[in-house]
Formats: structure tokens, C-alpha cells, sequence
């Protein structure tokens, strides 16, 4: 049948269709170091809290086993994000840093900085629980050979449930004066609510260790699972990108349509079928700029289509982060002012503080 088209078509005077010449490849003329660096900002971050981790455990033992007291890490605060947002808006409100658990508001900062500038980089190379969520998902894949993916209309339900999480605490924290903001930091619960985040850890309640297993195996069947549909911190760090100047840019006329980025996209966004990538899924992971095999056809750039060197890229990353937290200690606003004796009431009593508002 196709045999006789084109005769026909030429006895009318119509060209038969053509098929679109396949595009020539020009391989990359040097590897993609993407990966291997963005592995190694991810183990080093995975590492710095680990330490942190430690050291509040041995500075919170001291207290419970009645020895003397070794140096608070200050750090821990980034594992209190409801802390830092109450601070920020405590900072907004008066122009004052808050005295208590103050490292949080920075941190947060400094990662809203990070998102705004390179995108979603906080949650592709900083976050430990974003690095342990591909470490999960990469074991699947490994030990099952593949990843499940949702019915779309159900991954779009679920993935709106990051930002209503984010939403609820954004209202909560919108509602509070300096002065509330103030009483909930000065409570038993607030002073010590980093004790109280490592003693949910230390001491895991059926409930909470059935949740995390069971987001642990769904991890392992779904990409990002935790990230993807349940992370308000993520969500906020995704609208913060919103406004970036970053972007990954295909370049049409150099891409040979292989689909290799679309396939790597650990986020399933398709990245061969978009010129930019604006989603506020992306994560600035690299991982479609690392597959791709065509040289010049998917690029991190930024305005007017200027590419961004992968290491001015990650130095970009490590810069603001550093700059932020180096300036809080320079000003000497990093440290909590709880005072040693006042720690030492309140953690041996830990359990015995709810939240205000329960």
C-alpha cells in the first residue's frame, strides 16, 4: 500500500511526506562531572550532621548522667524548620534576632538563598533526608530492577499535600505576634525543643517507627517518595526556586531526541520535550545534564542562555551557605543564649513538656 502513495501523490502534484532526517550526534568532547561532585556535597552534608547529631547527643547525655557539660553544636537548629520560621517572622516583625535557637532562622536563610539562586540545589545536594530518599530509591531499582510510578491523576492529588503542609504551617506561624512568638520560644517546650527532636529519635514510639518504615519501603518502590509528596520544607524551597534565574536549557537544534534526560529525571518531569525547565519539582540534580550524550544540548544556564560551569555551579552552592552561617558566627548571633543551669532543669524533665498549643 505505502508502494503505491508516493506515485499517486506525484501524479497530482503533491510531494509525498518526508521522514525528519535523524539528527547527527556530536558527542561530548570531555565527561560530565556532575555526579561524582554532587555525591560528594551529599555525603559531606550527611557527615556534618551525623557529627552534630553526636555531639548534642554526648552534650544532652552530660546533663542526664549529671556530669559537667560539654559545648552545645549549634547546628542541630536545622533540624527545627518551625523554629526558624517562627524567627524569621520574629526578625521581620522587630529587625531583633531572636536569642533563642537563633541558627535556625539562618540556616533556613541560607537554604531559601541557595533555592533562589541555583534552584532546588538544597533538596538535590545539601538535604540528608533528600540524600538518604535517593539512596532508598536507588536500592529499589537495584534490588527489583525498577521503580513504580503512580496513575497521574493520583500523583498530582498526593503531591499537593507537601504544600497544604506547608500551607497549615505557614498560616500557624503567620498568626503569631513578636510577643507569642516570643512566649512559645521562652516555654519549657521551646527552650528545649531541640532536645526534645532528639529524644523522638532516641526513644521511637510504635507509631512513629511503624511511619517511618513504612515510609522507608515506599521510598524504596517510588522515586522521592517522602520528597515528592509529603516535604513542606521541600515545597518551600520549590516555590523559593520559582524566582531563580537559574535553568536547565535544551538546546532543540543539538538535541537528537534519544529521551536519555526524561528517563534520568529522578522528579519524572520531560525534560526532552521542554526547552526550559521552570517546574518547581526540579532539584538542580544534574542528573539529565549528566546523561545526556549530545555536547551543548542540555545545559544549567542562566539569563540571557549563558551556560553555568558545573563548578562555579557548586561553588555558587558552598558560597552563599558558607557566607550566611559565617556571618552569624562573626556576629555572634549563631549561638543559643539558654544558659548551661537552665538546660540542666529542663532536660532531665524533657517529657514532662507538651507543646503550648496542645
Amino acid at each position: 500500500m505505502a508502494t503505491e502513495v508516493k506515485p499517486a501523490l506525484d501524479r497530482i502534484g503533491v510531494p509525498a511526506p518526508r521522514r525528519a532526517a535523524r539528527k547527527k550526534l556530536v558527542r561530548r568532547a570531555a565527561p560530565d562531572w556532575s555526579q561524582p561532585l554532587r555525591r560528594a556535597f551529599q555525603i559531606l552534608f550527611v557527615a556534618l550532621n551525623a557529627l552534630l547529631g553526636f555531639e548534642f547527643w554526648r552534650f544532652v547525655r552530660h546533663f542526664e548522667a549529671g556530669t559537667p557539660a560539654m559545648p552545645r553544636p549549634a547546628g542541630v537548629e536545622g533540624w527545627l524548620p518551625i523554629a526558624g520560621l517562627m524567627n524569621l517572622k520574629y526578625f521581620i516583625l522587630t529587625g531583633k534576632v531572636s536569642p533563642i535557637h537563633p541558627a535556625a532562622m539562618f540556616l533556613l536563610l541560607a537554604f531559601l538563598l541557595v533555592s533562589i539562586i541555583f534552584r532546588k540545589a538544597f533538596c538535590g545536594w545539601l538535604c540528608p533526608v533528600g540524600t538518604l530518599s535517593e539512596a532508598l530509591w536507588k536500592l529499589g531499582r537495584r534490588l527489583l530492577r525498577r521503580n513504580w510510578t503512580l496513575p497521574r491523576r493520583l500523583d498530582l492529588i498526593l503531591r499537593s499535600l507537601k504544600y497544604v503542609l506547608l500551607g497549615f504551617f505557614l498560616y500557624a506561624v503567620a498568626g503569631l505576634s513578636a510577643e507569642s512568638i516570643m512566649a512559645f520560644m521562652g516555654s519549657p517546650y521551646g527552650l528545649i525543643a531541640d532536645v526534645k527532636m532528639l529524644n523522638f529519635f532516641r526513644h521511637l514510639s510504635e507509631t512513629a517507627a511503624v511511619t517511618l518504615a513504612a515510609l522507608g519501603v515506599l521510598s524504596i518502590l517510588y522515586q522521592n517518595f517522602w520528597c515528592r509528596y509529603l516535604c513542606p520544607y521541600g515545597a518551600l524551597m520549590g516555590i523559593a526556586s520559582l524566582v531563580s534565574p537559574s535553568r536547565i536549557r535544551r538546546e532543540p537544534d543539538l538535541c537528537i531526541d534519544c529521551a536519555k534526560c526524561a528517563r534520568a529525571c529522578p522528579v519524572l518531569l520531560p525534560v526532552d520535550k521542554l526547552i526550559t525547565v521552570r517546574s518547581a519539582e526540579c532539584m538542580s540534580c544534574l542528573e539529565c545534564v549528566a546523561v545526556c550524550p549530545a555536547q551543548g544540548a542540555l545545559q544549567m544556564s542562566m539569563p540571557p542562555r549563558r551556560t553555568v560551569p558545573l563548578w562555579v555551579f557548586a561553588a555558587g552552592i558552598a558560597l552563599v551557605f558558607g557566607l550566611v552561617v559565617g556571618y552569624a558566627k562573626w556576629a555572634g548571633l549563631w549561638e543559643t543564649r539558654i544558659p548551661l543551669s537552665l538546660y540542666n532543669e529542663l532536660v532531665t524533665r524533657a517529657n514532662e513538656f507538651a507543646h503550648p498549643g496542645m
